[in-house]
């Protein structure tokens, strides 16, 4: 006979697809300006050369990751201070009216403002669901619910990606409906916003962390303290093998496929190549790659061996893209090898976790939300060097192909020296400086 289901059970299952939804938009969202930046800006900026739309659009990306930064720093101490179910729920409502209100805008500085307060909501999510489930599930069992959490998120890339390219039929409905006429891309920001909105309605039923609940007794535990973090040599030293593992991701997304229609589809010989579509490959290979991650650490019990091999399947993938331009490739191989390299980042699920049990729980939630918002905002770190390499007179292809050597061969450095955390009891506290 079957047994039913305990409640806290179904509460965890149900969290767990709150979380799921929340990132599916986060990615829809965090991805959507780069499929769209192009096309809002020729209609805010009407007149301008492309050159000009170019620059702004770099501009407008920057402001975004320093929102995300700030947001990370920001979301992670509430996180520890105030609960993260809180923070899950205040991230996407922050978000969803940023984008809301991206869809009207007219003008490139109040752009630019909107880009800053979505990325400060951007930052949030995914640290507090992954903090949540970590927190509320079995030692044993966790990865599971990660795995499920960033693979369904990724997916959100390629809605974005299909909304972004082809939103023209959803336009066509909010005319009859509204009687409002929309563009494209102002259609892909209310789609985003929408689906934030409609997912705040789920907060009924989730629950918080039991960890957190018994830190809040203590009076005495100090709460989402930076201290704790960048004044002890040890969390320290965790905190940037944390960082650095994740570095190898953002290089693949941020350099390689983000700027296939400029630099990557033209260095292969390739010059019809879609930013949208290269990134929906990509994250479908991410989805794909995050999933076999996933159930790869539960039956190797071990984080660090499956990063290890994501490490080596990258390098492999940049090898062999970065490497195959005198072999006039199709449009179809392309996108290929951005599923590839997509799916050779699918460990993001790993690395946030791996972030997550590296602390305690009193600066657990600090730790998982801003470790991937700096990892995010390294993606300025990694063009700075591509572009001083492109400036020497090194082509784009080994300009790349050097500077993902690099932080590939640190990221490798970095998991060596990290401890094995999987199955680690979570239910500790960092102590006090």
């Amino acid at each position: 006979m079957n047994t039913p289901t305990k409640p806290l059970d179904r509460k965890i299952i149900f969290l767990i697809i709150v979380a799921a939804l929340g990132y599916f938009v986060d990615i829809y969202d965090l991805v959507l300006f780069g499929v769209v930046k192009a096309e809002s800006l020729t209609s805010i900026m009407q007149g301008a050369d492309e050159q000009s739309i170019a620059a702004t659009g770099k501009f407008l990306f920057n402001m975004q990751m320093l929102g995300m930064l700030l947001g990370g720093i920001l979301w992670g101490i509430l996180g520890d201070k105030r609960g993260r179910l809180k923070v899950l729920f205040g991230s996407i409502l922050l978000y969803s009216v940023a984008n809301l209100l991206n869809a009207f805008v007219t003008d490139v500085p109040t752009y630019a403002v909107i880009r800053v307060i979505a990325g400060i909501g951007l930052a949030g999510e995914l640290g507090a669901g992954i903090t949540l489930v970590s927190e509320m599930m079995s030692k044993e069992k966790r990865g599971y619910g990660t795995m499920i959490i960033v693979t369904f998120g990724a997916l959100g890339a390629v809605v974005a990606s299909l909304v972004g390219s082809e939103g023209a039929w959803i336009a066509a409905g909010i005319e009859r409906v509204f009687g409002l006429a929309l563009h494209n891309w102002q259609v892909a920001y209310v789609v985003g916003g929408s689906m934030g909105i409609l997912l705040l309605f789920l907060r009924i039923g989730t629950l918080e962390s039991s960890y957190f609940h018994q830190m809040q007794e203590d009076k005495n535990i100090s709460k989402g303290n930076l201290k704790l973090i960048f004044f002890q040599k040890s969390n320290l030293i965790k905190y940037i093998h944390c960082v650095v593992i994740g570095i190898p991701i953002w290089y693949v997304i941020g350099l390689l496929i983000m700027n296939s229609k400029d630099n990557f589809g033209p260095w292969l010989g390739v010059y019809d190549i879609s930013n949208g579509k290269a990134v929906m490959y990509a994250y479908i290979g991410l989805s794909v790659g995050d999933l076999i991650s996933g159930i790869l650490s539960q039956v190797l019990k071990s984080r660090k061996k499956v990063v290890q091999l994501y490490l080596g399947f990258s390098l492999v993938c940049v090898l062999i893209f970065l490497l195959m331009h005198d072999y006039n490739i199709t449009e179809s191989t392309y996108y290929f090898m951005c599923f590839l390299l997509g799916t050779g980042t699918g460990y993001w699920a790993i690395f946030v976790t791996i972030a997550a049990e590296q602390f305690g729980t009193n600066i657990r939630s600090t730790a998982a939300n801003t470790i991937p918002n700096l990892v995010r905002g390294s993606v300025n770190i990694v063009v700075l060097f591509f572009g001083i390499l492109v400036s020497t007179g090194i082509n784009d292809g080994w300009s790349a192909l050097i500077v993902g050597v690099l932080f590939i061969s640190l990221a490798f450095f970095s998991i060596s020296r990290l401890t094995e955390t999987f199955g680690k009891d979570l239910n500790y506290f960092d102590e006090t400086l």
